[in-house]
């Protein structure tokens, strides 16, 4: 995140409920989501179809969600077979609270 519209693209990603509460979910997974058939939970992400299920919001909507999402840089989609399995950006989710703090800090 070495750019204003970086941080600012983050922010926004964060600003909604959904993607705030998906973001938590995937911080931790194996806590949030039952084992998939396919993919492991951690290595791999989750599947769409089971983040879909746990918001129980409609699948376009989920997949648009996690779209702002993966522009922001926060998840890494991955495609297993039929589905698209998304994890957390660990090194972009530092990078953005370490900007995030250091920005506040100024202010």
């Amino acid at each position: 995140m070495q750019t204003e519209p970086q941080l600012q693209e983050v922010l926004h990603a964060l600003a909604n409920r959904h993607r705030l509460m998906i973001i938590r979910w995937l911080a931790d997974p194996k806590a949030h989501f039952p084992i998939q058939r396919d993919g492991d939970l951690t290595e791999d992400g989750v599947c769409v179809s089971f983040i879909t299920d746990k918001t129980g919001l409609s699948q376009p909507t989920v997949t648009t969600h996690m779209q702002v999402l993966a522009k922001a840089g926060l998840v890494i989609p991955t495609r297993i077979k039929n589905w698209v399995y998304y994890r957390l950006n660990d090194a972009v989710a530092e990078q953005f609270l370490g900007e995030l703090g250091a920005l506040l800090r100024r202010s």
